[in-house]
Formats: structure tokens, sequence, C-alpha cells
């Protein structure tokens, strides 16, 4: 064992809410406002010269703008660079034979804007360990003085045990109501002084949340538990006199928190799975831009699709999956999505017409019948490989792969024959 420096976020609730809302309030809408201008800019630059210019071009264009001085400069970069990031996702999405997908648009909620995440990066804020406080910069904008700004004090939510040291990042993020902090840090940890050279690929997905491919293996994550407490916190809080209410906002609550707990057990039995196998690398599909519609919120893929959509926080996933692994050795690689769920992972032949069916993928040139997640883990695996093989192998594994199902008895993935209980 080695110790090594991992990467953690800690959520915090802000014992002081009711004194500093109003100075966040006027940060995340500030943050919105400049989304907007940033998504203006880049229409009026396609419509002249049918180009779209990065987020380092909109920045420099930018930078003297009263939206971009609204916010710390730190601030400001990183809400255009998301909005690079939006149609970075746009282009995947477009490349990948999406011919529906639409750019990022305008973030408004009818005619107001929401409140946006304000990011503050390591010279937008000063941490008091000792006193558990933050201290937030402001735009000049938006400062009564020199020395205005916003003073934060908080409890991280979970073990009180937890120390936070070495902040390297803070969010604050709109939530349920309420301001919290998302607090990023580097943390020593014991780490394998070794890792195995084995790389697995996963395929992020809809049905199934995870398709993960060993190379000779694959295993898949259903997602059915998530989108039931979906659909049934959905049911419960429409039965609420007021959105805004305590029964509303304990559900809410409760949401996030089971969403939590199966996206951590998911990452954590994903790695330990590929620790058993002496997996160096995981390979996973970049979903950048999934849940964004014309007005750069969340989409709408209508009533029972939104229920599918909404919450499925792949970002939220991978980060999970990231430090996990790290703290196991294992390195964790995003890749471009673009063409795996076409491709034949045996002899390599790209064909719309081969998916036939939403789990089936049959090839036209070599034969292979696989399932249609596993294939795509697969070619994801492949994307980092040297020299994949695609010939004289036996690819019966691609066509039944094993399954896990939450079992929220339990709080854990077990195997098909071992009968979870669906119980919301």
């Amino acid at each position: 064992m080695a110790d090594s420096m991992v990467t953690r976020t800690y959520r915090a609730r802000i014992r002081n809410h009711s004194q500093v809302r109003a100075d966040l309030d006027s940060l995340g809408f500030a943050a919105a406002k400049l989304w907007n201008v940033g998504r203006w800019t880049v229409q009026r630059v396609w419509d002249a010269c049918g180009q779209i210019p990065d987020a380092n071009a909109l920045m420099s264009y930018l930078k003297g703008h009263e939206r971009y001085v609204d916010l710390h400069s730190q601030s400001s970069q990183r809400v255009l660079q998301e909005l690079g990031e939006a149609f970075t996702g746009w282009y995947g999405k477009r490349d990948n034979g999406d011919t529906k997908a639409n750019p990022p648009g305008y973030r408004k909620r009818g005619d107001q804007h929401p409140r946006s995440t304000v990011t503050f990066k390591t010279a937008g804020f000063k941490h008091d360990a000792a006193n558990n406080r933050l201290r937030l910069s402001k735009g000049s904008n938006l400062k009564d003085g020199w020395s205005d700004f916003v003073l934060c004090e908080y409890d991280v939510i979970g073990s009180p045990e937890t120390s936070v040291k070495n902040v390297q990042q803070v969010r604050a993020v709109h939530e349920h109501g309420e301001w919290r902090l998302h607090i990023v840090c580097r943390v020593e940890v014991d780490v394998p002084e070794s890792s195995g050279n084995e790389v697995a690929g996963i395929d992020l997905g809809i049905c199934n949340f995870a398709a993960v491919s060993f190379g000779g293996e694959s295993l898949l994550y259903p997602g059915g538990a998530l989108k039931e407490d979906e659909y049934y916190f959905a049911k419960k809080r429409a039965e609420c006199d007021k959105s805004s209410s305590r029964e509303a906002r304990r559900l809410d609550h409760k949401r996030t928190d089971r969403r939590t707990h199966f996206l951590h057990t998911l990452s954590k039995t994903i790695v330990a799975e590929c620790a058993e196998r002496d997996v160096g690398t995981i390979v996973v599909g970049d979903l950048a831009g999934i849940r964004e519609d014309d007005n750069g919120e969340t989409a709408d893929w209508g009533d029972h699709g939104n229920l599918d959509l909404h919450g499925w926080a792949f970002d939220r996933f991978t980060t999970m999956l990231d430090y996990k692994a790290e703290a196991e050795g294992i390195s964790v690689e995003p890749v471009s999505e673009r063409d795996t769920s076409k491709s034949c992972s045996a002899c390599g032949r790209t064909d719309d017409s081969q998916r036939v069916e939403r789990g089936l993928y049959v090839c036209g040139e070599c034969g292979l019948v696989a399932n249609a997640d596993s294939n795509g883990a697969e070619n994801i695996r492949q994307k980092v490989l040297p020299n994949p093989l695609r010939e004289d192998r036996d690819n019966g594994w691609l066509a039944q792969p094993a399954v896990r199902l939450f079992d929220r008895s339990e709080g854990r993935f077990a195997p098909r024959e071992q009968e979870p209980n669906r119980e919301p």
C-alpha cells in the first residue's frame, strides 16, 4: 500500500442560510444570465459565419461584459466552459446520428431565470477549516465595497468525523429550495502500489444503467429500481397540496437520498468487480448533454420519458466511480461514444440497421448476435486497446451477459436468480 492524493466531494448544509440566501440568489441569477449572454453570442456568430465559437473565444470576447463581471472571473469562466461542454455534447449526439438533438439553449423558467450553480475555484474562495467557514467572492458589479463577500458557515452532510482540508473547488448548488455547498477536496488515502493490466468498458444508458465489458465477460446493471423510485416519488409529490410544502420537500430529500445510495452502491460494486479481475483501466462512454433541451435545462421527453431521464445523474455516477476507482489504483478514462452502438465489436463493421431491436444487436457481416448494451460496452473498451483482437474469439458472452439486480432490502446488487425486494 502507498499513500496517494484522491479527489473527494463533500456536500454541506449552510448553517447561516437565511443570512446569505439573498447574496447566493444574486450569484445564481447572474450565472444564468451569463449563460444566456453566451448562448446569444454563439447564435450571432453562427448566423454571421456558420461557425460556433469555443469556450476560450467566448471568454475572451465577453470578458468586459457587465454580466461577466457580476461574478468572480473564475466563476464566469466556468459558466462559459459549461456552455462549451454542452455544445460538445450536442456535437457528439449529432455525430452519432441523432438528427433530433437540440443544441443547448437559454436558461429560463417561464419569464424568470433559474438559480444556476456557481463554481468557485482557488482564487474565488478562502477556507477557514477551524471554524467551518467559506468566504466566497462576488464579482465587482455585485460588491458593495472591495471587501464585500459571502461568508458561509457549513456542516458537512454525513460522518461528523469528516475533515475538510485541501479544498480545491466549491460549488454553490440550489437544490430543493435551498442552497447547499459541494466542497471538492484532495484527500490522502492508502492506495494499492500497483494495479492490474486489464481494461473494462462501461456503456451507460436508460434501460440498463450500466453495461460492463471485461473482454470475455459482461455484466448488466438494470436501472429498474431507480426508475421505480422516480415514478413512485413523482406520484406522491403530485398528491401534495403545494410544491413547496414540508411534505413535498421531505419527498424530494428522500428521493435524492435513494438515488445517491443507488449510485454509490453501483459505483462501489463495479469497482470491486474490476479489482477482482485485475482491471487497471476503466473506460466510460461520455454522455455529455443527454439531459439538456433547447432551453439548456432538463430535457422534456414526454411524461414517461421525463420520469426515466430526470435524476439520471450520469455525471454524479462517473464522479463517484472515478474516486472509488482511484482508491483502488484503477484509472478512469472517458471516451466518445461515437458509433459504439452501431459497430460490431467482433468484426468492426458499422451499420445503423444492425441494431435490430432495443436490446439486440445482429451483425450482417460476421453473424454476431449480442446484447446491444454489452456490444456497446465492448466497443468502448476497445477504444483504448492498442490492437483490439476481433477475430477467432468466442463471443457467446456478448449474447448472454450476467445480470445484477438492485436489492433494496439489503442495499446491494444481487445476481438475477436472487429476486430482490421490489417495494419502494
